[in-house]
């Protein structure tokens, strides 16, 4: 009797065992957590995704409402599903949804993404979906929805920055740099990069599109010859041209120069002058002359 007790007994826990850890794994599996690896499984079905961070206190407090939200649309076996993303484990992912707030939630429907911007318990989001409150929700548009090209590149910038965020924390914590000496490296860095970058893209546009080299013509020795003549001779009249445009320019200037017209002003001046006085002399004698026949 003992051991049929013992037997039921171990029957009996190995039972409850079994159904506390079903219970809990179904618990475990009713949200599903998003990544940069799985998060395209959303564009097939019907998903509600939160965007959350452990150091946010809102999204603390969704929490509970979150989990009861995928305890029910699991247990009322609807098509949708609950997941989330923690942004500080997927920065891809927030810059990929274009994430500004925390916390944030997506209504995806076969690939059509909706920003929920309604009441955060329970029971209003499991209406949004239930009676497909949804449709009067404007959806993300095609430029910006999260499985486009150009959200891929803003994720792996957003990568990029969580990582340059990390070695910047590193050099400061584990090293002991002062943030100027981390941003000085930083800006080092972004230069040496840039002029590496420079140098690539100079040398394939070379590649791509070399310069065109000048033909070069052959030509015979008496050419040569005959062509340097011709250039002698040339020169020769162009030193020609300028010796006489010297010479002309110094025979203007003597002419032109002020000591000669000076002297030439003065003959003049005295030239007249003596005129004037010997033809006065010559007026007063008349005048003489003819005073003398009067008395007579």
């Amino acid at each position: 009797m003992a051991r049929v007790g013992s037997v039921s007994f171990m029957l009996s826990f190995f039972l409850y065992s079994s159904l506390l850890l079903c219970f809990f794994t179904s618990k475990a599996s009713a949200n599903i957590d998003l990544d940069e690896d799985n998060w395209r499984q959303i564009l097939e079905g019907e998903w509600m995704v939160e965007f959350h961070a452990p150091w946010c206190p809102a999204c603390n407090a969704l929490s509970s409402a979150w989990k009861e939200l995928s305890n029910k649309a699991q247990s009322k076996k609807f098509s949708m599903k609950a997941a989330a993303v923690d942004v500080t484990k997927s920065p891809g992912l927030s810059g990929r949804f274009v994430v500004t707030a925390l916390p944030t939630i997506f209504h995806v429907k076969d690939g059509e993404f909706r920003q929920y911007k309604g009441p955060r318990d329970a029971s209003s989001m499991l209406e949004y979906v239930e009676k497909a409150r949804w449709k009067q929700t404007e959806a993300v548009p095609s430029w910006k929805a999260p499985d486009s090209i150009q959200m891929g590149v803003v994720a792996h910038f957003f990568k990029l920055s969580q990582a340059l965020r990390s070695v910047h924390n590193m050099l400061m914590e584990t090293y002991g740099l002062p943030t100027w000496g981390s941003y000085l490296i930083f800006a080092i860095a972004t230069i040496f990069i840039g002029a590496l970058l420079g140098l690539i893209l100079v040398c394939v546009i070379d590649l791509l599109y070399p310069p065109r080299r000048a033909d070069k013509v052959f030509i015979s020795r008496a050419e040569a010859e005959k062509r340097g003549e011709e250039k002698k001779s040339d020169d020769d009249l162009i030193n020609d041209d300028i010796v006489d445009e010297a010479e002309n320019a110094d025979s203007d200037a003597e002419k032109n120069s002020p000591s000669d017209t000076s002297d030439d002003d003065k003959d003049k001046a005295m030239g007249a002058g003596e005129g004037q006085s010997g033809e006065g002399k010559g007026d007063k004698q008349e005048v003489r002359k003819r005073r003398s026949r009067k008395a007579d």
